[in-house]
C-alpha cells in the first residue's frame, strides 16, 4: 500500500524539495494555500498533511482548525513544517492538534523518518478503532440478543399466567393496544411532554405486556375464583404487584437498556396504587404513582370492565366509561381520565374491532360470541 501526503505551503521550493524526497515511497500531492488545500480535500483524503505555518491570507493554525472541525479531515495526522523555530511554536502547533513539528531547512532523513512515525501510529490507532469497533458491535448485539431473550420469557409468563386467571383470552393484547391509544392521545394533547418522551412512549408500549407478570407466584385456586376473595386470598392476589416488579427487574437486569427496564418495573408494580391513595402495593397518591403506571391503571380497568371473565359478563363501552368516569379523583389521575373520556371513540373503535376478532374465532356462533362479549 502506497500511502497518500498532501503538502501545503505557499513555497515552490518547498512543495518542489520534499517532494522528490517522499515521491519515490508516497503519492504525493501539493497546494500552494489553505484554500486549494480543502478543495483537493473534496477529492481525495491523505494519510498525512505537510502543512506550513506561515501562508498569507488562511495560516497553518487556522488551516489545522478547519481540519478539526471537519468529519472527513479530523483524524488526519498534520505535521507542521516551519521556518520559526522555538519552543513557543512548536508547543503552540502540538496544543493545536498537530502530531509533529520539523523546521524547515529539513533534510529527508528527518522528514521521512517524521512521516513514517506519525503514519504507522495512525495505522496502529486506526486498527485499534476498527478492533474497537467491531467488538462494540458484537457486545451490543449478544446484550440485545439476551435483552430480546429475556423479554420474550417474561412475555411467556405473561401468556401462561394469562391462560390461567379465567380470563376470555386476549387481555394481555388488548391492555397493550390500549395503553398505545392512551399514549398516542396524551402525546397529541400535549400531556407532559417533559416526561411523555417519544422513547417513554415506545418502553411503556412494550411494557405494558408484562404488567400482570406477578401473577405467576398466585395460586390456580385464587386466579380462577369465581367469587369474592377471603381477606387473606385478597391479600395473596395484591402481592402480585410488588412480585412483578421484582420479577422484572431480576429477569432483565442484564439488559443494557436499564431505562426500560425501570418503566416496565414501575408499571408491573404500581398499575394497582389509586390516585387518592388507597391503592397497593406502597400506597402512593397523585403524581407519587408513575405516569406509566397511571395510564397501564386506565387501561387495564377498561378491558376489566368490557371483558367476560369467569366470574362475571362484559359491560358495554358507555357503561365502562360512565363507571370509570366516576372514579376520577379517586381511583384515577383527573387529568387523564378527562383526556381519555375526551377521546372516547379512538378506545370505542378498538374495543369493537376486538369483539369483532372474538366473532371471527369461529369457537361460537356469532350471536353467541357478541352476548358473552356485551351482555
Amino acid at each position: 500500500m502506497q500511502y497518500k501526503i498532501l503538502i501545503v505551503d505557499d513555497d515552490l521550493v518547498i512543495i518542489e524539495a520534499a517532494r522528490r524526497i517522499l515521491q519515490d515511497e508516497y503519492k504525493v500531492a501539493s497546494a500552494i494555500s489553505g484554500e486549494t488545500a480543502f478543495q483537493i480535500l473534496d477529492q481525495m483524503t491523505p494519510d498525512l498533511i505537510l502543512l506550513d505555518i506561515n501562508m498569507p491570507d488562511m495560516d497553518g493554525f487556522e488551516v489545522l482548525a478547519q481540519l478539526k472541525k471537519r468529519k472527513d479531515t479530523k483524524g488526519i495526522p498534520v505535521i507542521f513544517l516551519t521556518g520559526v523555530q522555538g519552543p513557543e511554536t512548536e508547543t503552540r502547533a502540538l496544543e493545536a492538534g498537530a502530531e509533529d513539528f520539523v523546521s524547515k531547512p529539513f533534510t529527508a532523513s528527518v522528514l521521512k523518518r517524521r512521516i513514517m512515525h506519525c503514519i504507522q501510529i495512525r495505522s496502529y490507532q486506526k486498527y485499534l478503532e476498527t478492533m474497537v469497533s467491531a467488538q462494540t458491535e458484537a457486545i451490543i448485539n449478544r446484550e440485545k440478543q439476551v435483552g430480546m431473550i429475556q423479554e420474550e420469557m417474561i412475555k411467556a409468563m405473561a401468556n401462561i399466567i394469562e391462560s390461567r386467571d379465567g380470563s376470555t383470552g386476549g387481555h394481555v393484547k388488548r391492555t397493550s393496544k390500549y395503553v398505545e391509544l392512551l399514549v398516542n392521545v396524551l402525546r397529541k394533547e400535549g400531556y407532559a411532554p417533559m416526561e411523555l418522551t417519544e422513547y417513554y412512549a415506545e418502553m411503556l408500549c412494550r411494557a405494558a405486556y408484562m404488567h400482570d407478570v406477578g401473577k405467576i407466584n398466585v395460586d390456580d385456586e385464587i386466579l380462577r375464583k369465581p367469587g369474592r376473595f377471603t381477606p387473606e386470598e385478597y391479600q395473596k392476589m395484591k402481592s402480585h404487584a410488588a412480585k412483578g416488579g421484582d420479577i422484572i427487574r431480576k429477569t432483565m437486569s442484564e439488559i443494557d437498556d436499564q431505562g426500560y427496564v425501570s418503566i416496565a418495573a414501575d408499571v408491573a408494580t404500581h398499575h394497582h396504587e389509586r390516585w387518592d391513595g388507597t391503592g397497593y402495593p406502597a400506597g402512593l397518591s397523585g403524581g407519587q404513582i408513575p405516569l406509566g403506571a397511571r395510564i397501564m391503571a386506565l387501561a387495564d380497568v377498561f378491558d376489566a370492565l368490557t371483558s367476560v371473565r369467569c366470574y362475571k359478563k362484559g359491560m358495554t363501552e358507555d357503561e365502562a366509561f360512565s363507571l370509570m368516569e366516576k372514579e376520577a379523583g379517586k381511583q384515577f389521575d383527573p387529568e387523564l381520565i378527562a383526556i381519555m373520556m375526551a377521546n372516547k371513540n379512538v378506545f370505542s373503535e378498538q374495543l369493537h374491532e376486538f369483539m369483532r376478532e372474538w366473532e371471527n374465532s369461529g369457537s361460537r356462533t356469532e350471536e353467541e360470541q357478541r352476548k358473552e362479549m356485551i351482555s
